[in-house]
C-alpha cells in the first residue's frame, strides 16, 4: 500500500516540475490526433479537441489543489474558531452554536455545495464558495467537542488561577492540545473535496472551459466510452489514486494518534 502511495506522490510531483519546467499549453489541440491512444508523444493519449490528456490533468490537479486549499483555509479556520468559542464558553451560545451546526447537517455537504452552486454562477469564486458554506461544520464540532474535555484539564485551571486571560488560555492551551485530531479531520476533509470538486464540474456547475478540471474532463470522456475508453480510465483512476492517497495518510496520522 505504501508503495502506491510513493508512487502516486512521484507522478503528480513529477508532473508539476514538467509544469513548472516545460510551461505547456494544456489547451493546444491537435485536431489529427483526435482520441489517439497512449503513444510515446502524448503519455495519456488525446482527448475529444485533440489536447494532451496527461497535460490536461496536471492543470486539473493543480487547479483542484488551489481549490481545495482555500476551501480548507478558510473551513479550518472559521469551523475551529466557532467550535473552540462554543466549547469554551458553554452556555446559551453553546447553544445556538450547536443548533446551527445541527441545521447544517441536516443537509448532506454535496448536496448543499450543489445548492449554492446553483444558485450562484459557475466560476472558481463562487465554487470556493460553494464549497465553504458547509465545510466549517465538521471542524466546529470536533474542535467543541475537544475543547470542552481539555477546558477541565490541571493545566487549563491552573493557567485560570494565575490570571491569564481567556485569549491567552485558548492561543497557548487550547489549540495545542487539540491540534492532533484538527489535521486528522482536515486529511478527511480534503478528500471529501476532491469528490465534491470533481462532482460539481462534473454536473456544470464548477470550474468552466478551457480551464482543466478533473470532473469536466470525466464529464467530456463518458461520451467517448466505446471509442477511447482509454480517457475516463485515466481521469477516473486520477481522481481515485488521489482520494486513496490522502485517506491513506489520514488513517496513519489517525493510527499513530490513537497509539
Amino acid at each position: 500500500m505504501k508503495k502506491i502511495v510513493l508512487f502516486v506522490f512521484f507522478f503528480w510531483s513529477i508532473g508539476i516540475v514538467i509544469k513548472l519546467f516545460s510551461g505547456f499549453d494544456s489547451n493546444r489541440m491537435i485536431f489529427d490526433e483526435i482520441l489517439i491512444g497512449p503513444n510515446y508523444t502524448s503519455w495519456l493519449g488525446r482527448d475529444d479537441y485533440g489536447r494532451n490528456i496527461f497535460y490536461r490533468l496536471i492543470d486539473g490537479f493543480l487547479n483542484s489543489f488551489e481549490i481545495i486549499f482555500i476551501v480548507t483555509a478558510i473551513s479550518s479556520f472559521f469551523g475551529v474558531l466557532i467550535g473552540v468559542i462554543s466549547g469554551y464558553f458553554g452556555g446559551k451560545l453553546d447553544q445556538l452554536i450547536r443548533y446551527i451546526t445541527t441545521l447544517f447537517m441536516a443537509f448532506p455537504g454535496i448536496l448543499l455545495a450543489i445548492a449554492f452552486a446553483a444558485i450562484l454562477s459557475p466560476g472558481k469564486f463562487n465554487l470556493i464558495l460553494a464549497l465553504s458554506i458547509g465545510g466549517w461544520v465538521s471542524y466546529a464540532r470536533l474542535a467543541r467537542a475537544q475543547t470542552a474535555l481539555v477546558k477541565n484539564l490541571d493545566f487549563v485551571k491552573a493557567s485560570e488561577l494565575m490570571g491569564s486571560s481567556h485569549i491567552n488560555i485558548i492561543i497557548k492551551h487550547i489549540l495545542p492540545s487539540i491540534r492532533t485530531p484538527l489535521i486528522v479531520e482536515a486529511t478527511y476533509a480534503i478528500a471529501g473535496l476532491i469528490i465534491a470538486e470533481a462532482s460539481l464540474s462534473f454536473i456544470g456547475l464548477g470550474l468552466q472551459a478551457p480551464m482543466a478540471s478533473w470532473g469536466g474532463m470525466m464529464r467530456d470522456s463518458v461520451r467517448f466510452l466505446l471509442v477511447s475508453p482509454h480517457y475516463a480510465l485515466f481521469v477516473g483512476l486520477s481522481i481515485m489514486s488521489l482520494v486513496y492517497c490522502i485517506n491513506f495518510f489520514g488513517d496513519y496520522l489517525n493510527h499513530k494518534m490513537e497509539h
